[in-house]
């Protein structure tokens, strides 16, 4: 079977693609099987159900307590009770923001590869992709990615760690305190995730904090100021193909709630990275070793776009050299929610941006 003409097609429906694909159709971009000589759209998601990442969360991750939450465009986030699980709350959301602009995702999809059909620089892009009835394809004009980093944690490699004898996870794996009771606990990493599962970890059991660099506290609050100083730095990255980080990486560490209530407890006490793990613990850079039963790896996440290779962007340095949403070496591809728009408010702006620039490239023919 041929693959299916469309004009857009939009991979992921989280905040990113959702944002997107509102502001296809507020430029009269229509999903695509709908008649009339309108310009089409598609969005794809990997997911069985709407909301994007939001619905693997902890469960004790609460509206009143989550980071980074921002309504997508032209519909706000309901009242909630701030104790409300944002597994349950933001999925609803999303699926009503589906519905209310009749954004028709396709899901599950699964995109396996993106891919030129031609050595025309101006022809359609191939999109191949899984579905519960088997493979399917589409002949795309452009490309906009919105996968997101969810599906891709990052676990760093230390020596000795396939000899731990104790329980290793990702917080992408992470559910419950309650799970750990009794046992010592090391979490790894200094972002967010990290701050807030030590907060609750330590409420109920020993835990041991470490990160490869100290958290240097700011008082001061998280002002715009330093936003636009930490986006600028990550736009710089992906303008040059540098893997792109975070934009939380380059803040540094900010006063929260869950870091407040660690510190009143005596449990924000940070500790330099191990040099090893071993079966009962971690080595300490000193040679004495901490007795662990469990290592928490708060370590992030990296980009989902292993389906983009065909287009083969990566740089030696292994990132995709990407300026204000757009791929330089590929300017039929946007990614969003990638480097400097990872944020929620930054992929809504991000969604926004890469359709003016296909709207404008359509009409300069």
């Amino acid at each position: 079977m041929s693959p299916a003409p469309v004009d857009v097609l939009v991979i992921g429906a989280g905040q990113a693609g959702l944002s997107a694909a509102y502001h296809l159709r507020r430029r009269g971009f229509v999903p695509l099987g709908d008649a009339g000589g309108s310009a089409t759209f598609v969005v794809l998601d990997a997911e069985s159900e709407p909301g994007g990442a939001w619905q693997h969360r902890w469960p004790t991750l609460r509206m009143g307590t989550v980071n980074g939450i921002h309504e997508l465009p032209g519909y706000a986030v309901p009242p909630a009770d701030p104790r409300a699980p944002s597994r349950e709350v933001l999925p609803a959301y999303f699926a009503a923001y589906e519905d209310r602009y009749d954004l028709r995702v396709r899901r599950p999809v699964r995109v396996r590869a993106v891919a030129r059909a031609d050595d025309d620089p101006r022809g359609p892009l191939t999109v191949e992709a899984e579905d519960a009835d088997g493979m399917v394809s589409w002949s795309a004009r452009y490309v906009i990615n919105a996968t997101g980093t969810w599906r891709k944690p990052f676990w760093p490699t230390y020596p000795g760690q396939r000899s731990f004898g104790g329980r290793q996870l990702h917080v992408h794996d992470y559910r419950s305190a309650e799970e750990f009771c009794g046992r010592r606990v090391v979490i790894v990493g200094a972002g967010v995730s990290a701050v807030q599962l030590l907060d609750e970890i330590s409420r109920v059991t020993d835990t041991f904090w470490v990160s490869r660099t100290e958290p240097q506290w700011d008082a001061t609050g998280f002002d715009t100021a330093a936003r636009i100083q930490a986006i600028a730095g990550v736009e710089e990255r992906v303008r040059q193909g540098l893997p792109p980080g975070s934009v939380v990486s380059v803040t540094g560490a900010h006063w929260s709630p869950w870091a407040e209530a660690a510190e009143d407890r005596g449990a924000l006490v940070w500790h330099p990275m191990f040099s090893a793990v071993e079966a009962d613990g971690v080595r300490m850079p000193d040679g004495t070793l901490e007795r662990a039963d469990v290592i928490l790896w708060a370590t992030g996440f990296r980009a989902d776009i292993a389906h983009l290779a065909p287009l083969r962007l990566r740089t030696t340095a292994g990132g995709v050299r990407v300026r204000d949403t757009r791929a330089i070496d590929e300017p039929r591809l946007f990614l969003i929610g990638y480097g400097p728009s990872q944020s929620t408010v930054g992929a809504n702006r991000a969604g926004r941006d890469a359709v003016r620039v296909i709207v404008r490239d359509r009409a300069a023919g």
